[in-house]
C-alpha cells in the first residue's frame, strides 16, 4: 500500500485506463513523480485539451477537432461505399492498407448482451438513416457495405444483427476475411482462425 492520498488517487485513476494493470499504474505514476516538473502540466494541459476540442463526427461518428472529420469532408473518396468498424482506432488500421477508399461509419463498440450493450446503445440506428436517406435521393446513394468487424463473439452477433436489418435495401453486404495472416506459420495457428481460413478461402 502506498499510504499517500494522493500517489493513490493517481494509481486508481490511471489502473482505471484500458490495459493498464496496478503494477503499471504505479510505475506511470511514480515516472510523473520523478521527471522534471513541466510533464504533469503538459500531461493535465493535453488531457484537459482532448476533451475540450475533440467530438464525434456528426455524420460517420469518428473523432475530430473540425465540423467533420477527415474522411467525410474528402471530396475525393467514393460516397457509395461506407465501412462499418466498432472503434475510431479501427479506421487507421484499415487506412494504413490503402485498400479502402470510401466513407467510414463508428459504432463505438459491438453488441454485447452480457456488459449490457445492445443495438440501442450503438450507432446502429445513424447507419440505417445515412442508408435510407440515400434510398430517399436526400443524400448519398449507399451500394456497399463493407462491416470490418473483430472476429469475436460481440463482432459475430453484431454482424448478424446488421445483416438482418439491411436486409431488402439493396446493399452488397460483405464483411472482411478472417484467416491465416501473411508470414505466419501454420503451426501456431489456432482453430478459430485456421476455421475461418478455410471459410475465406479463395478460388487460384
Amino acid at each position: 500500500m502506498l499510504h499517500i492520498g494522493a500517489l493513490e488517487k493517481l494509481v486508481h485513476e490511471l489502473s482505471r485506463l484500458p490495459g493498464i494493470g496496478p503494477k503499471t499504474a504505479q510505475r506511470l505514476a511514480y515516472f510523473i513523480l520523478k521527471t522534471n516538473n513541466d510533464y504533469p502540466e503538459h500531461l493535465s494541459e493535453a488531457l484537459l485539451r482532448v476533451k475540450a476540442e475533440i467530438h464525434e463526427c456528426p455524420r460517420c461518428f469518428n473523432y475530430t477537432d473540425s465540423d467533420l472529420c477527415r474522411y467525410c469532408e474528402d471530396a475525393h473518396r467514393a460516397d457509395d461505399s461506407i465501412c462499418v468498424v466498432e472503434e475510431p482506432a479501427d479506421i487507421m488500421r484499415i487506412e494504413s492498407s490503402g485498400a479502402f477508399r470510401g466513407r467510414y461509419h463508428v459504432l463505438h463498440g459491438a453488441i454485447s448482451p452480457l456488459e449490457g450493450i445492445g443495438p440501442q446503445e450503438l450507432k446502429i440506428k445513424e447507419l440505417i438513416e445515412r442508408i435510407d436517406e440515400g434510398i430517399k435521393g436526400n443524400g448519398p446513394v449507399i451500394k456497399e457495405v463493407i462491416l470490418a468487424l473483430d472476429a469475436d463473439l460481440e463482432g459475430d452477433t453484431t454482424i448478424l444483427y446488421l445483416a438482418k436489418q439491411l436486409q431488402g435495401k439493396g446493399l452488397k453486404l460483405s464483411r472482411i476475411a478472417h484467416g491465416v495472416p501473411i508470414g505466419s506459420d501454420i503451426d501456431f495457428i489456432d482453430d478459430r482462425t485456421m476455421g475461418r481460413a478455410l471459410q475465406n478461402r479463395v478460388e487460384l
